[in-house]
């Protein structure tokens, strides 16, 4: 599919109102999209882990108007008006409008929660605009009933990615790849597609604990950080790396590879925040509690030889990954040795998920 068949031909209904509700999850990268072009353009492919416990529900309240010049929305965040997140709203209603011209017929009163706590330190971005692209396919699905699944959840993660890039990856699960690469049938620059190779049983139930180190405000956004790869000296052969560890991974997933795994996802995590670190303006995201997590990891693994790893967002805090079926002992291993280093001990225990999921009442 491409950018085209997202422009819809005719609508052959326009209820009076209505609503709907979807909840969808974050997810977490393996090898990293970092970098960007517009709009909303990767740099370079990236796979993901879909998650299934850090999620956001959003339900939309629309109603027919008589106004169809102007967006027309009202937004609450947690049951209460969160009006510096209603510019954000604006621009994606005006990225989208040509894909969802039924955009001013209506008045629309969205509601979005987070399953996890506000200003936990996870980034709700890819969540919430997942969310809110998949209740506006809704919408339109009403109004075009003949719509198939394909091009439903296509066009929904093309939405979400003009959101929030990464946004494209929550759409579906487990393992969603985003980017064009010559060796990955149907990869895209505009929307997540399900990893099409074969993918080992163990890292269909992968285990992902969330480290809280920092829950405060990042000192550079995402969206900053991403504009500093321009001109970056390093840009071009780190975009190669991603290219290459994808093709790497091919054979590592088929077969369960799990300590080929973690070379690659450790690396491709360090070297995220290795381009921040040689940017100009130059940055650190990672704490001083980060670095301790990170050895404790790696002396655990050393010492038990248990294929426990880490990975790391945009941020301080730590993914942690290891397979479903030695949970006990690394759950044990991250109370006793770990959540000293979170804030307030505070960390989320979440695995691998399937992705967005409609609620219905």
């Amino acid at each position: 599919m491409t950018e085209q068949d997202f422009l819809p031909k005719s609508y052959s209904n326009f209820p009076e109102n209505g609503f709907v509700k979807w909840k969808a999850p974050s997810n977490i990268a393996l090898v990293k999209y970092w970098g960007k072009k517009p709009v909303q353009i990767p740099a370079n492919p990236s796979v993901s882990f879909t998650l299934d416990s850090c999620a956001t529900t959003t339900s939309i309240a629309f109603q027919k108007k008589e106004d169809t010049e102007n967006f027309s929305f009202d937004f609450l965040f947690e049951g209460k008006p969160k009006e510096d997140f209603k510019p954000k709203i604006q621009t994606f209603f005006e990225r989208v409008e040509n894909y969802l011209p039924f955009l001013k017929t209506y008045h629309f009163q969205i509601e979005t929660s987070n399953s996890f706590p506000h200003s936990s330190g996870i980034a709700s971005s890819a969540s919430g605009m997942a969310a809110l692209s998949m209740c506006l396919m809704d919408i339109e699905k009403q109004l075009n009933p003949e719509m198939d699944d394909a091009l439903f959840y296509a066009k929904a993660s093309f939405l979400a990615r003009l959101g929030s890039g990464s946004a494209c990856r929550s759409v579906k699960g487990d393992l969603v790849q985003w980017g064009a690469h010559k060796n990955i049938p149907n990869s895209s620059n505009e929307f997540g597609v399900p990893y099409p190779f074969e993918v080992h049983d163990v890292f269909k139930t992968y285990c992902d604990t969330i480290l809280l180190v920092h829950k405060g405000k990042k000192q550079v956004s995402s969206t900053v950080g991403h504009n500093l790869m321009h001109g970056h000296p390093y840009a071009e052969t780190r975009f190669k790396q991603a290219f290459d560890n994808l093709d790497a991974l091919k054979p590592i997933f088929a077969k369960g590879d799990l300590d080929a795994f973690i070379k690659i996802v450790e690396s491709e995590a360090l070297t995220l925040h290795a381009m921040m670190m040689t940017s100009m303006p130059y940055f650190i995201l990672m704490k001083p509690n980060t670095l301790e997590i990170i050895n404790k990891i790696w002396e655990y693994r050393e010492n038990t030889k248990i294929p426990v790893c880490f990975t790391l967002d945009a941020g301080a805090n730590v993914h942690v990954l290891y397979p479903s079926n030695h949970k006990e002992v690394v759950l044990k291993f991250i109370d006793e040795e770990l959540a000293q280093y979170c804030e307030n001990g505070q960390y989320i225990n979440d695995g691998v998920g399937q992705g967005a999921v409609k609620i219905n009442g």
